[in-house]
């Protein structure tokens, strides 16, 4: 058998703080990009709201 990555994408309570405490988004709006993107990917996509803000 092969490994394969995890394709679980989601991020703890503490790091959805710190991503909302940095951007303008909520903790829970935080989860779901990363849930839906990935939780780098994520991360940007709440920084691109910050910017466009």
């Amino acid at each position: 058998m092969t490994n394969t990555p995890s394709k679980d994408h989601r991020i703890s309570d503490k790091e959805a703080l710190r991503i909302a405490e940095q951007t303008d988004v909520s903790p829970q709006q935080a989860k779901d990009l990363a849930k839906e993107h990935g939780k780098a990917k994520g991360e940007q996509e709440a920084r691109k709201t910050k910017d466009e803000g």
